[in-house]
């Protein structure tokens, strides 16, 4: 393969071209670049199963970061959301529920 720039003979495999340093194609750049996930998107999916209120929070950050630097785990940290969200949802159902028992049992 030539590159389109320099014209000087290049390996077919070669990312950038060893003479003047120019990305041979753009798609080989995308896939050499790792995305790096973000950590806190982690941490807030992680916590939506045991904290549900600081899973929550750090969901929430958490895909502020990513819309801002552009790593990966925008999905963790929805999925963090969805779930804090739902227990939260749930735990207050059920107070309700049993302090409804609660104050029928004392007949109030």
């Amino acid at each position: 393969m030539y590159c389109k720039y320099c014209g000087s003979e290049i390996d077919d495999r070669a990312v950038i071209c060893p003479k003047c340093g120019v990305a041979t194609s753009e798609v080989q750049i995308q896939n050499s670049v790792e995305q790096k996930t973000n950590t806190l998107a982690i941490v807030g999916f992680v916590l939506s199963f045991v904290v549900a209120i600081a899973g929550l929070i750090c969901s929430v950050i958490a895909r502020k970061q990513i819309k801002q630097s552009g790593e990966g785990g925008m999905g963790l940290a929805t999925a963090g959301m969805i779930i804090s969200i739902v227990e939260l949802s749930l735990s207050v159902l059920l107070s309700i529920i049993y302090m409804g028992i609660f104050f029928a049992a004392l007949g109030i």
